[in-house]
């Protein structure tokens, strides 16, 4: 007789609703379990007073992944999903006034570069060229695999590609070999951003990053990117997922290094014969497994794992509008390694700190009273693990902030700030159980950081599984939808 095989999922993010709908459709009695009241992890939102604002991801990339996803439960994204493009992609901001449009017409943007310097405006091309070629590489390896299927992935076809696309070079110096402008290398060197690391650390493997953007576009769901989760929700339900939410897992059940369920907080035992924990690695094995039953990852040796930047966040609801700024801006610092060194090395704030601010309130009347704007604003923050005390410096750090982004030319911001809300490092760390507050788990500062991720499966304990952006193939809606089908996949190959 057959018997359908249960799997419990921890946590509603992205990556645990994209498991949870590929294992559902495939016959799997599937249970996920939510601390908190909503779906969607870091992809979030918060509303008030006619301002909407979300709080994790502001832009989609490689929506051919979320297209199969809803391919794969027999369903056409378009039915739950106004996907826009994008356009300009992001509008770059300097102290002396210089400013650049960045867009997926490579003509519009060499232009822009050319202003800047006519050089690197030559090079462009070729620098996209490369990057398309890395990131066809990883395509067909590091984001078509689970780091679980290491004997594949070490055939030699697959070790000569990735041999290809990584590097004893750091990012920065592979941009400083094709762009001789400090400001065309600083806006390439953000990218290291998008997955919480230090492009001066970080491997030129991460070079392929911009081609997601300039050669396959970046689009916003219209009426917010929360709309992405509720959308998955609806999915996961439709394919027969029960959802749970303020639903708090205390603990995995293990006995013979084999996960059989979790311990509510309540103290039930839910059962299953497969467990995924959608939160944070680490933080999973630090909170979630008695540490006896993991010898070969004491808290010590987690201790020593660095963690991904974290993020200091403004909600502004603004009684105005400002006609300089596009949907995503990028106010830059007048010295970049100075700013990654602050929040790397020295782990304290940077004093002067680039300054990301999505208005969805340009492309989306939703999302701000009329005549207003809902202003995101982030700056890279030092994780937890700092002497940085929240409490006091919020205050003083935020008023930086506003002060900057006037001198920037948002004129009288902040007497036209009618509604805020601040998010500090620490409530990344309580609210969603983020390894030491940080945004994309462990940072990618290294060599071979790329493929040193969690992987999808626990290696010295049976039936626990990974996903989520803490976890191969990495932090951003894509990756984290990808490591869903990772773990869905090695799941279901366990019982074929």
């Amino acid at each position: 007789m057959f018997v359908r095989r249960k799997v419990i999922i921890i946590g509603a993010g992205l990556g645990g609703l994209s498991a949870a709908i590929r294992l559902a459709r495939q016959n799997f009695e599937v249970t996920i379990l939510e601390k908190n009241e909503t779906v969607g992890g870091k992809v979030n939102i918060i509303k008030s007073d006619g301002y909407r604002f979300d709080t994790g991801a502001s832009l989609l990339t490689m929506r051919n992944v979320l297209e199969d996803l809803f391919e794969f439960a027999g369903r056409d994204t378009r039915d739950y999903l106004d996907i826009i493009s994008c356009e300009p992609l992001c509008r770059y901001f300097w102290s002396d006034g210089s400013t650049l449009d960045a867009s997926t017409d490579i003509d519009k943007t060499e232009n822009e570069i050319a202003l800047i310097d006519p050089v690197d405006a030559a090079n462009f091309r070729k620098f996209l060229s490369d990057a398309k070629q890395k990131y066809e590489i990883a395509e067909k390896t590091f984001l078509a695999y689970s780091l679980n299927d290491l004997p594949r992935l070490l055939r030699p076809k697959y070790v000569k590609d990735l041999f290809a696309i990584s590097s004893l070079k750091t990012l920065d110096k592979h941009n400083e070999s094709y762009f001789r402008s400090a400001k065309i290398r600083q806006l390439f060197n953000r990218f290291a951003t998008y997955n919480g690391s230090s492009p001066f650390e970080t491997p030129a493997t991460f070079a392929l990053v911009p081609y997601v953007e300039f050669g396959l576009g970046a689009w916003y769901a219209r009426g917010g990117m929360y709309e992405i989760p509720r959308s998955l929700e609806k999915l996961a339900r439709e394919s027969g997922v029960k959802i749970k939410l303020k639903c708090e897992v205390e603990k995995i059940e293990i006995e013979n290094k084999k996960a059989f369920g979790v311990r509510l907080k309540s103290g039930e035992i839910v059962p299953g014969d497969f467990v995924i924990s959608n939160a944070d690695a680490i933080e999973t094995y630090r909170r979630l497994i008695d540490e006896k039953k993991r010898p070969n990852l004491p808290d010590r040796k987690l201790d020593k794992i660095e963690p991904s930047s974290s993020g200091f966040v403004l909600l502004l609801g603004v009684k105005k509008r400002f006609p300089n700024l596009a949907h995503h801006n990028v106010f830059f610092s007048d010295d970049y390694k100075a700013e990654f060194d602050a929040i790397f090395k020295a782990k304290r704030l940077a004093p002067n700190p680039t300054i990301y601010v999505c208005a969805t309130s340009r492309i989306d009347e939703t999302q701000a009273p009329e005549g207003c704007e809902n202003l995101f604003v982030l700056v890279n923050a030092p994780s937890t693990n700092s002497n940085i005390e929240w409490k006091k410096a919020a205050k003083d750090y935020r008023d930086l902030i506003i002060e900057k982004l006037e001198n920037f030319g948002l004129q009288d911001l902040e007497n036209s700030i009618e509604f805020e809300q601040i998010i500090t490092p620490e409530d990344f760390e309580n609210k969603y159980n983020a390894n030491r507050g940080s945004i994309y788990g462990v940072s990618s500062n290294g060599i071979f950081a790329a493929f040193l991720r969690p992987p999808n499966k626990a290696r010295r304990i049976e039936n626990l599984y990974f996903v989520g952006g803490a976890t191969h193939p990495g932090g951003g809606i894509p990756l984290v939808l990808l490591s869903g089908k990772f773990a869905a996949d090695l799941i279901a190959r366990e019982v074929i």
